[in-house]
């Protein structure tokens, strides 16, 4: 079987689903008509997630209350393992020591799963050597784990890879999305001992929407969404089925990211996860504009 048709990962697919949460500290996503999760439905959004096996947690300093409201739910001793970003240097002059261990009282935790620079290009230039730097000695003196990169397409996550050697990335990769899959990236990173998280695994429910919820610049693309959709459903699945199920049989990844608003999203989401993945060449089903693959331009 052609590796870009079904087939992939074995063993336990939810241990492998990642929960996003910048959802419970701002409003986010095209898809997402509620805006912040109110913090008691954070707490049962957690709950299920837990019991269903979920272990990863993905947060931000950038996330508004996000880390606060994990911290005051107890995520870390609930057994989640959080992963949490360094804010874009363009938004704070605090220093990076000073804002993780500000992120890790908020979180309550004495040690973070792994942390993030949460935008490449912070790496450019001499500052990114000590940002770098910085990042090592944190690990170096027990506070972090892992040390990563949080990467677009566009930042050349292979070259970041090979100058900075990081434990963790965190890139774009969907359904949708399969730009570092066609042109050999995804592999050569993963070959270097990198574990891979996958972010934008719903590239936040664009396959979703209708004509009429669709942003102005993406309507041009409403005709060819539909005709995805439709190849989905002539193989017997869902598009959330699909989405999830291509994330997942990814051999180079490790973990799929998501997103979720409420107990029945997060629900669906692990539910469809469970499901045995329809049989498609998923190479049919993607997008290469970089309009519609990129959310930072769709309301420039």
């Amino acid at each position: 079987m052609n590796e870009e048709t079904s087939g992939g990962r074995t063993g336990n697919r939810i241990s492998r689903v990642g929960l996003g949460t910048v959802q419970f500290g701002i409003n986010y996503g095209i898809s997402n008509v509620r805006g912040k999760v109110p913090r008691n439905e954070v707490a049962d959004v957690l709950s299920a997630a837990r019991q269903s096996g979920i272990l990863w947690l993905d947060t931000a300093s950038a996330y508004g209350q996000a880390e606060q409201a994990l911290g005051d739910l107890d995520a870390a001793k609930q057994g989640f393992r959080i992963v949490s970003k360094t804010m874009p240097k363009t938004d704070s002059t605090q220093p990076i020591i000073d804002q993780v261990r500000r992120s890790m009282d908020l979180l309550r935790v004495e040690k973070l799963d792994g942390l993030l620079v949460h935008q490449a290009r912070d790496l450019n230039g001499p500052d990114g050597t000590a940002l770098w730097n910085t990042l090592e000695h944190l690990k170096a003196s027990g506070d972090v784990s892992r040390i990563g990169i949080s990467a677009y397409y566009e930042d050349d996550p292979l070259a970041l890879v090979q100058s900075f050697e990081p434990d963790l990335l965190q890139i774009p990769t969907s359904i949708l999305d399969q730009r570092l899959i066609r042109n050999g990236d995804l592999a050569a990173i993963r070959a270097r001992g990198v574990s891979i998280h996958a972010r934008s695994v719903f590239l936040q429910g664009l396959l979703f929407l209708t004509l009429d919820q669709l942003p102005p610049k993406l309507q041009q693309f409403h005709g060819l969404l539909s005709q995805i959709k439709e190849q989905i459903r002539e193989c017997g699945s869902t598009p959330l089925a699909a989405a999830i199920a291509f994330v997942l049989d990814r051999p180079e990844i490790d973990v799929a990211v998501v997103g979720a608003t409420s107990v029945t999203e997060i629900t669906e989401i692990l539910q469809a996860a469970e499901k045995p993945h329809p049989s498609m060449d998923w190479r049919n089903l993607s997008i290469d504009d970089p309009l519609a693959l990129t959310p930072s331009l769709w309301h420039t």
